[in-house]
């Protein structure tokens, strides 16, 4: 089975987030690294005979493998849409944010108002099929996800992401969490999707020429 290499982490501290929360928070995500390798090792010798849909170690593995994982990942893209400074949405997302929610500032308020509802992470997310930017909800790294759709934006709203700095003062922690976006990032995750080749044609990058 494939080793995970655990990504380092690009600052030490950021406005709003100390670099005591960033690092407990960095260690977490260590150790998601370490059990999905731990998970795929046994993977590679479980029984397969005995699988069955009650109980089974390779059913066990296989269900946790996704939790383990998503924690990797969400983790990974959680870390790399930080770093920015403070400014309000740029490039090729701005304009499909306002095409898909209305307005920039009513994606802010439908993304903040996500941030307090879900028990995991907020996503903003491109939907592949309908080639239309949507938030999305997950309480749990393996519950809520959609299928056929791009991560561009990914928020931790887990308590280990912001108690040390702010305790249950969630809305504080939000407001650091837009302050230190990298809108780049986010283009960045965006643009392979804009291409001729893509089946959106509503994602045209004639739009930004």
């Amino acid at each position: 089975m494939p080793q995970l290499t655990p990504q380092p982490l690009p600052y030490a501290s950021l406005p709003g987030l100390s670099a005591r929360q960033l690092a407990e928070h960095y260690k977490l995500y260590l150790g998601y690294v370490n059990k999905t390798n731990e998970i795929w090792n046994l993977i590679s010798t479980a029984d397969r005979e005995s699988a069955n849909a009650t109980y089974s170690p390779y059913r066990e593995l296989k269900l946790e493998e996704t939790y383990a994982l998503n924690g990797v990942k969400l983790h990974e893209l959680y870390f790399g849409n930080l770093g920015g400074t403070d400014g309000p949405p740029s490039g090729e997302v701005s304009f499909f944010l306002q095409r898909d929610f209305g307005s920039v500032d009513a994606w802010i308020r439908d993304f903040h108002a996500l941030g307090l509802a879900a028990r995991g992470w907020a996503i903003l997310a491109l939907d592949l099929e309908l080639g239309t930017l949507h938030n999305f909800l997950l309480d749990a790294h393996n519950l809520g996800g959609i299928q056929r759709t791009a991560p561009l934006l990914v928020l931790d709203v887990y308590e280990h992401a912001y108690f040390i700095d702010y305790g249950t003062n969630r809305s504080g922690y939000l407001d650091a969490f837009f302050a230190n976006i990298d809108w780049e990032e986010v283009n960045r995750r965006l643009r392979p999707y804009l291409v001729r080749s893509a089946p959106l044609p509503t994602l045209n990058p004639q739009l930004f020429a």
